[in-house]
């Protein structure tokens, strides 16, 4: 079977067109902002890849979300990036959604008209607890209050709704973690430049500021996740998704390069097993967690929020070898006369910039190991 034939099939089955409509694109082209790989993702019907049939949408397990995401990624690395901020907050709204609530409203929405979500949850800054907001939320009122901003905020100026994590206090007076739910053109929201870097620029990934954003209450989806850090069911399934996708993304972008080896004009290596070994090994690692969500009963527990971490992680180290013996055996001419292996690589590489870092999650699973319950760094 050819190299990505997989992953290219199910696209196709699901996202009809989407794969030749990026193929038609040079690379340098889909990762500038205003890239068409947005247009194109939204006529192919992606935004509702996670929707439910019943409401419209294509329903898709996470085996063929994950397989989309690495056949995206082989195409366009700031589309990956992108939808897999939309697609997990999607998956949110859909662990969460009650019938007749406003979750199924907004979801039919999503599927029917193509809105894309971007996601304003804490992220982003080194040293600190990824569950601590940036934005802040009060009650006033019938009314929430949002204050602060999030960068950078991948979709931000392509965006229809913006879904952001905040610390809201309950009946109780206890603080916890919410999800604000702003449609994009709520006054008090404010997009501003902040990517400065060339590498996943089509991704629109920019500051989002909020100055005294009003929205109903019930557009705030409290969770029981409070100053421990220790996440709920609700974060547990995001965090599972985040990290699925996320992963099969990037090795989506490593395998571009990969593909580039294998079908050069002085044809592939004596030993391609070498090659493509690294991100095949930690595709199927991602791929059997992404079984494991249809097959365990629900509520998913920290088991397998650790296997997705550790596929993850190894993912990581099989991208860095996998780029490097790329652009070796590509060679120095092809470095010279093109910048695509380098921006590759470069990009691949960019997984390990997304929370939760390994050096942050080191004590956290160590702790986990120990008995303990699984924090989030």
């Amino acid at each position: 079977m050819p190299f990505l034939q997989r992953e290219r099939a199910v696209l196709e089955a699901h996202l009809p067109g989407l794969d030749a409509a990026l193929a038609a694109h040079p690379l340098d082209r889909l990762e500038t902002a205003p890239s068409p790989a947005l247009a194109a993702f939204r006529t192919a019907g992606g935004p509702g890849l996670l929707v439910p049939r019943a409401l419209g949408g294509r329903g898709i397990s996470a085996l063929e979300a994950v397989r989309i995401q690495r056949a995206v990624g082989a195409r366009c690395p700031s589309l990956a990036v992108g939808s897999t901020m939309h697609h997990f907050s999607v998956a949110g709204l859909v662990r969460s959604a009650v019938p007749g609530g406003a979750e199924e409203q907004l979801l039919t929405a999503i599927a029917a008209d193509g809105l894309l979500l971007a996601s304003g949850f804490a992220e982003g800054r080194a040293g600190q607890n990824i569950l601590k907001p940036h934005i802040t939320a009060e009650r006033r009122g019938d009314r929430v209050v949002l204050n602060g901003s999030k960068m950078p905020c991948s979709l931000a100026r392509s965006m229809d709704l913006l879904t952001a994590s905040v610390l809201l206090a309950d009946q109780d007076g206890v603080e916890r973690l919410a999800v604000a739910l702003i449609p994009a053109g709520t006054p008090g929201i404010e997009v501003r430049p902040f990517w400065r870097n060339p590498v996943l620029a089509g991704a629109e990934s920019e500051q989002v500021v909020l100055t005294e954003v009003a929205i109903d209450p019930e557009m705030v989806l409290l969770t029981e996740v409070t100053a421990d850090a220790v996440p709920d069911d609700l974060n547990t399934a995001g965090f599972l998704w985040f990290e699925l996708l996320l992963t099969a993304g990037y090795l989506g972008v490593a395998s571009a390069l990969v593909e580039r080896v294998l079908t050069r004009p002085a044809g592939p290596p004596e030993d391609a097993a070498a090659l493509i070994g690294g991100t095949e090994a930690a595709m199927l690692a991602v791929e059997a967690v992404a079984r494991a969500l249809a097959d365990e009963e629900q509520p998913w527990d920290d088991g397998l929020l650790v296997s997705a971490l550790t596929a993850r992680y190894a993912a990581e180290d099989a991208i860095a070898r996998t780029t490097r013996s790329c652009l070796t055996a590509l060679g120095g001419m092809s470095f010279v006369s093109s910048t695509e292996g380098s921006y590759l690589a470069s990009a691949a590489g960019a997984l390990a910039f997304h929370p939760p870092a390994r050096a942050r999650m080191a004590g956290p699973l160590r702790e986990y190991l120990d008995g303990r319950p699984l924090r989030i760094g």
